[in-house]
């Protein structure tokens, strides 16, 4: 499968990612020899991006990138690395957002300390402050750009209209979003955005947090992982009705001859030449299943079975509970 590009200035990047969170304790123990052998695989199979964030295990994350490139400097030059940064904590401990200058780049340079880079190839704000206009925020990246620090700037979970205002006063490379088949909210405006301005739709969970692959999480397991236990798709009795919806998908990817996880991130990819699927795991296993996207070509008959078993609006539950909902754009 042909790279592609990230931003029309950008490098050019496998269209699966690594999705770095799973290099943290978010979905559930993990060590960095975990990470850095997910890094390893990714290496052999081709795979060259990476993405991660400051608040990903509070920095663990980027210390995993950190030392993996320090014990092989021959990856850097290998690797495309995206960060992202403006979620922070009140004195409450509630969450905040904070784009102001001062604390991107005081933000970006920690996480650049942390990886051991020098610039970074992509910087997102991660959360949008709805007090500062994004023409204002559009303007600090542009500086950090400037200062060379980041090569290239993005968005994460903003709608199509400040995309176009975000990029009339910078190239926006890329624009991060939830995308898979059970959350389809970007093909209302985001993905013909993107590819209308030249902007990459990099895709996070494509597999639906487990529920598009061949090993959906238990109830058990999701009662250790706090933002699922909340998340009103995997609460009951919306986790049952989902585990039973997405059989059928299973069993054709088996009929295909792919791991559901395959099928799902192939899927995504067919969608635009500009869309790149960043899965997250701590397997390697399960990575190599991610890599099943690579071989399979999705005609329009494939499509038409694959949305025939899982037709848009099958998924039960809001994608986010209210407090999950604070910080990205709703646009539809």
């Amino acid at each position: 499968m042909r790279h592609r590009a990230l931003g029309q200035d950008g490098p050019m990047v496998h269209p699966i990612g690594v999705g770095a969170m799973s290099f943290t304790d978010f979905y559930g123990p993990t060590t960095e020899a975990d990470g850095h052998a997910i890094l390893d695989a990714a290496l052999a199979a081709g795979v060259n991006h990476i993405d991660t964030a400051n608040v990903y295990g509070m920095g663990g994350s980027e210390s995993t990138i950190g030392s993996y490139l320090k014990a092989r400097p021959d990856a850097r030059g290998r690797f495309s690395v995206a960060t992202k940064a403006a979620i922070s904590r009140r004195p409450d401990g509630t969450r905040a957002f904070d784009n102001t200058t001062a604390h991107l780049e005081a933000e970006l340079d920690r996480s650049l300390v942390r990886m051991g880079l020098e610039a970074v190839d992509l910087f997102y704000v991660h959360r949008r402050d709805p007090d500062i206009p994004i023409e204002e925020v559009t303007e600090t990246l542009a500086g950090l750009v400037n200062k060379g620090k980041t090569l290239g700037i993005g968005f994460s979970e903003i709608a199509p209209t400040s995309l176009r205002r975000a990029h009339a006063v910078h190239p926006v490379a890329a624009v991060q979003s939830e995308y898979s088949l059970q959350t389809r909210l970007p093909e209302l405006g985001l993905i013909q955005t993107c590819a209308e301005l030249g902007v990459a739709l990099v895709a996070f969970s494509p597999v639906g947090r487990s529920l598009l692959t061949d090993a959906p999480l238990s109830r058990e397991a999701i009662g250790e992982i706090g933002f699922l236990n909340s998340n009103p798709r995997f609460m009951e009795p919306n986790h049952s009705a989902n585990i039973a919806a997405t059989s059928g998908f299973r069993a054709l990817a088996a009929e295909m001859g792919a791991s559901a996880a395959g099928l799902a991130v192939a899927w995504v990819l067919a969608k635009g030449d500009h869309v790149i699927a960043i899965p997250g795991t701590r397997s390697v296993p399960h990575f190599n299943e991610f890599l099943d996207a690579t071989r399979l070509v999705l005609g329009p008959e494939e499509i038409a079975a694959i949305e025939s078993v899982l037709p848009a609006g099958w998924c039960h539950g809001d994608r986010y509970s209210d407090a999950q909902w604070v910080g990205p754009e709703r646009y539809c």
